[in-house]
């Protein structure tokens, strides 16, 4: 049962598969940033520090609450890519639905809990006065999009499933293309400032979602429409809502994990921590691509977990990896080479370039250490051996614990930044540890062995 021709529902894995999803993926992240660079600009113009100062604490809280709840484009990534290697469109369909339910659900939770969150969020930001004033006003139109933003990951979730990475890149782009045009009208033109900024995000995630939804909806056969019975699916739900748990706790560790190194950053004083900040903005470009391959990994591993197709799980295990491990060193050769003057562009501080600088080796290598990390964590996903990534992220996370306590005290910033590099690389090396096992595990039980 190894050959195409042995195997009803198998495959190719191509590196043009690999690339059909990794690259339109990589170029949907890129665009991300660009949103914060126009809102700052836009706010920037009005030149009102405090106005600036508001909009990035609102910006922050925004991205901390919904980063955290990513688990829902992942798990329907894997879920519908299961299905779709089963060729089941009805259980497709059924994950699309359960998903939009609960996101939708959540989102509107969110927006009754937004007086707490925000006033939860203020006072751990310190925001006060003017500056507060300012994220209140932006936090608060911002989060009506709460619903549509969810529904937005599920809506993604659905069509990275099914393989469709352009239709996700076109997606992501009329999201953020609406954005960046109404918040530069709005904030800038008609003079709405921080308002004005807010509503066209708000704009920019009615307009992804309607869009996704018509797409979704206009391709959707009535035989493939499911029951209120299998949406209910007690077995079905509680796969759904596990794989959920477990992304969402992978992602927290994740969070906590920058978070101190942050924290430890700030008591080596203003300069380090600047320069830390710049610094992490490397490892933030190696992100783009790296989950580009990890979504590209989510969902061919995923159509072969479902197909119960072995070669096919392989060959997407090893040309991830190569894709995944070939441009980590590429990038790292490239930082180092031209790091300074990146750093030169990012910063006019004197002090802060030459502290950046010293640091920069240890920036560069985070695309070699981390690539590891992000192939499994969406072949785990895919797969849906989610026990194992939050088990491991645990168990990583633990490390790299035990490692800022050793090496921050002996080392200072190089120990933060070697803890750093040390965590990235037990994320990846567990989960290696693990991969044969559930292989074979998998596809052995799936062929009656």
């Amino acid at each position: 049962m190894t050959g195409i021709s042995q195997h009803s529902k198998a495959f190719q894995v191509t590196h043009r598969s690999v690339l059909a999803i990794a690259l339109p993926m990589t170029l949907a992240y890129i665009t991300t940033p660009l949103l914060g660079i126009t809102d700052t600009a836009v706010i920037g113009r009005t030149g009102e520090a405090a106005a600036l100062a508001g909009l990035a604490i609102g910006a922050v809280l925004f991205d901390l609450l919904f980063s955290s709840l990513n688990f829902l484009r992942s798990a329907t990534t894997a879920l519908v890519a299961q299905a779709f290697g089963r060729e089941d469109m009805r259980e497709q369909v059924a994950v699309f639905c359960r998903s939009m339910i609960l996101s939708v659900s959540m989102g509107l939770i969110l927006v009754l809990l937004s007086p707490l969150v925000l006033k939860g969020g203020l006072l751990m930001m310190g925001a006060e006065g003017r500056v507060a004033e300012v994220t209140a006003t932006y936090f608060s139109i911002r989060i009506l999009a709460g619903p549509l933003t969810l529904a937005n990951f599920t809506i993604m979730g659905f069509v990275l499933g099914q393989g469709k990475g352009s239709l996700g890149l076109s997606l992501q782009i009329l999201l953020n293309g609406v954005n960046i045009c109404l918040s530069i009208v709005l904030g800038l033109s008609l003079g709405w400032g921080v308002a004005g900024v807010a509503y066209g995000a708000v704009a920019g995630e009615a307009c992804a979602a309607l869009a996704g939804l018509l797409i979704i909806v206009a391709r959707m056969q009535k035989a493939h429409r499911p029951t209120w019975a299998e949406l209910l699916d007690r077995t079905r739900l509680s796969e759904l809502f596990s794989l959920n748990r477990d992304i969402l706790i992978r992602s927290f560790v994740l969070l906590a994990a920058f978070t101190l190194l942050t924290r430890i950053g700030s008591s080596f004083g203003a300069t380090t921590l600047a320069a830390n900040a710049v610094l992490m903005n490397f490892f933030m470009v190696a992100s783009f691509y790296l989950d580009g391959i990890a979504n590209a990994a989510e969902q061919i591993t995923g159509r072969a977990v479902g197909a119960r197709y072995r070669p096919g799980f392989e060959q997407a295990v090893k040309l991830t990896g190569i894709w995944s491990c070939g441009l980590a060193v590429s990038t790292t050769l490239l930082f180092l080479m031209l790091g300074g003057h990146l750093i030169d562009a990012m910063t006019t501080a004197e002090d802060v370039r030459q502290m950046a600088r010293h640091f920069l080796p240890w920036a560069a290598i985070t695309a070699i250490t981390g690539a590891m990390a992000f192939q499994m964590d969406g072949i785990f996903i895919g797969a849906a051996w989610s026990s194992d990534m939050r088990n491991m992220m645990l168990a990583a996370f633990a490390g790299y614990l035990l490692s800022l306590a050793l090496l921050v005290p002996a080392f200072g910033n190089h120990g933060l930044w070697l803890s750093l590099n040390l965590f990235l690389l037990l994320r990846g090396t567990l989960l290696l540890t693990r991969l044969r096992l559930r292989i074979r595990q998998t596809f052995e039980i799936s062929r009656g062995l």
